[in-house]
């Protein structure tokens, strides 16, 4: 339809509605006679008679008001979407979409998003478990989690979590019949538990560092994983040695459940990033978000 069209069916409905062409000039900030000439056009167009007016009032005719009862929900359903767009951008509200690891999620994202979630109950947050290097702007994600050194030099990011280092971790039983291992370069004669990007499909080589100098091993055995939970659960139920964080063994270790070793080999990382493509149009749940999620230690 043509926008003038569009433009003509609106006069209509102010003038019907208000049932006066000065109400509904002054409502519109036009003249009398520019609607009055509008609703002529608009009646020749269509050919046949939309208003009866007299010198008090203004109704519509059996057209009009069939018109009116037609087209009239229509625009009020425009004019509420439109208005729903100006609440997003004036105060916190919408879906926030957030592609992230899973012990980012459980360590940081969720703890969180647990005290922030009641103060704002418009905001919607989807956490989306992916543990590759996602993609978020083709995956169209708002955001993404990933640690310091992922990082792509593209993207804004807010700092969300602190430092953090991964131990090598192996149950009672499964020492009972071998020796712990001395050096990094010991893990070659054990049975690990390895991890598996998801998005490149290789398998993880686990980090160590001694004086400064960092290097990878590469480990063998029967169980490879894409989730750390379950590598950390394959260790405490004695299938061999897995590398998750510090801060999921510690429990298991507290009880005797976990033997750590090479703990002086494990380098502390850069904590996690929340990260975005752009800073401009932020609407303010997005920016109320990063504000309680931003590390502050």
């Amino acid at each position: 339809m043509p926008r003038d069209n569009v433009n003509d069916l609106l006069v209509f409905l102010a003038v019907a509605r208000e049932r006066s062409f000065t109400r509904a000039a002054a409502k519109m900030g036009v003249s009398q006679s520019a609607l009055s000439h509008t609703i002529r056009q608009l009646e020749a167009r269509l050919g046949v008679r939309l208003l009866t007016r007299t010198t008090r009032a203004v109704s519509p005719t059996e057209a009009g008001e069939r018109l009116l009862a037609g087209i009239g929900p229509h625009f009020d359903e425009i004019e509420a979407q439109v208005d729903a767009l100006n609440d997003l951008r004036d105060k916190p509200a919408g879906t926030i979409r957030i592609s992230a690891p899973d012990f980012a999620i459980s360590s940081v994202l969720w703890p969180k998003l647990k005290a922030f979630l009641p103060q704002f109950p418009d905001i919607k947050v989807e956490l989306l478990q992916e543990n590759g290097l996602t993609d978020i702007v083709t995956e169209r994600y708002d955001a993404g989690v990933r640690m310091g050194d992922q990082l792509a030099k593209d993207m804004i990011s807010a700092r969300i979590g602190p430092d953090f280092r991964f131990a090598v971790v192996g149950s009672k039983s499964y020492f009972a019949s071998r020796p712990e291992p001395a050096t990094p370069q010991d893990l070659v004669q054990h049975s690990c538990i390895n991890y598996r990007f998801p998005t490149s499909g290789g398998l993880w080589a686990w980090d160590f560092e001694e004086e400064g100098r960092e290097f990878k091993i590469r480990v063998e055995g029967q169980l490879v994983f894409n989730n750390i939970f379950n590598a950390l659960d394959a260790a405490v139920a004695g299938f061999g040695l897995a590398y998750v964080p510090e801060e999921l063994a510690i429990p298991h270790l507290a009880k005797g459940r976990l033997v750590r070793v090479l703990e002086r080999w494990s380098p502390y990382w850069d904590g996690y990033y929340l990260y975005y493509p752009s800073r401009r149009q932020s609407s303010p749940a997005f920016v109320a978000l990063v504000e309680a999620l931003r590390h502050r230690g």
